[in-house]
C-alpha cells in the first residue's frame, strides 16, 4: 500500500453501482476523496440508469460479493463501512455475516429502499433481514421519512407528520443512533433529527436546495458517506453529522 493511502483512513462502501454517477458507489467514492479518506468498494448490483429513471438492475452474485469483501478486508484496515443498496435478504445476509466476522470499526447504514425515481431497491425480505441482522451492528442509520415508516411498520406519512416520535421509536426499536433525514417533507426549511443514546435529540435545520430535474439524485447516499468519512477522521458522531449536512449544503458533493 502506498504512503498516500496509508496516510488516509479507509472507508468501504457496499452498495449498487450507479451508471450515471450521481448516487451509489460512484457518489460515495467521490465524497470519500473530497473529505480526505481512502475509499474502496464492494458492489451488490449493477444498474442501468440516468438521474430520472432506472432501466435495469443486475444483481451481483453472492459468491462475487463474498469474494469482494474478503479481498478488501484481507488487505485494508477499514475504519468505517457505509452500506447503501443491498437489494434483497440474500445480499443482506452476506454483508451482515461478513461484517460481523471481519469488521472491527464503525458501520453507517443508509437503508436504501426506493430510488428517487420510484424503483424498489430493497424487497420486503431484505427489509426484515436488514432489521434483524445488519442494523444491530450499526453506529448510525440514516433513513429518510419513507424508509422510517417502512422500518417502523407504520402508515405512509407517519414520520413526516411526527418526526420526533418517529426518530425516538426507531432509536428504541433498533438500538442504534438514528439520523432521520427530512428531505421528503414539505416546505422551504428542512429538519434533520439525530437521536443518540447519550445526548438525546439533535436538530439540524437547513434551507431546501431546489434542484433542476434529476440534480437532487443521490443526496442521501452522499450524506451518509460524508458522515462515514467524518467518523473515519475521528470526529464524534454529532459533529460528524453536522459537518456532513454542511458539506451537502455546499452543493458541490
Amino acid at each position: 500500500m502506498s504512503d498516500v493511502m496509508m496516510a488516509r483512513p479507509v472507508c468501504l462502501t457496499i452498495g449498487g453501482s450507479d451508471s450515471c454517477g450521481g448516487a451509489g458507489i460512484q457518489a460515495d467514492l467521490r465524497v470519500f476523496d473530497r473529505l480526505g479518506v481512502y475509499g474502496c468498494s464492494a458492489i451488490t448490483a449493477l444498474t442501468a440508469q440516468n438521474p430520472l429513471h432506472i432501466a435495469r438492475v443486475e444483481p451481483v452474485s453472492l459468491a462475487q460479493l463474498d469474494a469482494e469483501l474478503h479481498a478488501l478486508f484481507d488487505y485494508y484496515d477499514v475504519a468505517v463501512v457505509k452500506t447503501g443498496m443491498l437489494l434483497d435478504a440474500e445480499h443482506v445476509a452476506v454483508v451482515s455475516g461478513l461484517l460481523a466476522e471481519l469488521h472491527h470499526g464503525s458501520l453507517v447504514v443508509d437503508p436504501v429502499m426506493i430510488s428517487s425515481s420510484g424503483s424498489v431497491l430493497l424487497d420486503q425480505g431484505g427489509v426484515a433481514a436488514l432489521r434483524g441482522a445488519l442494523l444491530p451492528q450499526a453506529a448510525l442509520i440514516t433513513p429518510n421519512l419513507d424508509e422510517a415508516d417502512a422500518l417502523l411498520g407504520q402508515r405512509s406519512g407517519y414520520a413526516a407528520d411526527s418526526p420526533v416520535e418517529a426518530v425516538k421509536a426507531l432509536r428504541e426499536a433498533l438500538g442504534c443512533p438514528v439520523l432521520l433525514k427530512g428531505g421528503h417533507a414539505d416546505g422551504d426549511m428542512l429538519l434533520d433529527l439525530l437521536c443518540d443514546e447519550e445526548e438525546g435529540i439533535h436538530r439540524f435545520t437547513h434551507i431546501r436546495q431546489y434542484w433542476s430535474a434529476g440534480e437532487g439524485h443521490g443526496t442521501g447516499c452522499r450524506l451518509a458517506s460524508a458522515v462515514a468519512a467524518g467518523l473515519a477522521n475521528q470526529m464524534p458522531l454529532v459533529p460528524a453529522v453536522e459537518a456532513a449536512i454542511a458539506f451537502l449544503q455546499e452543493g458541490t458533493a
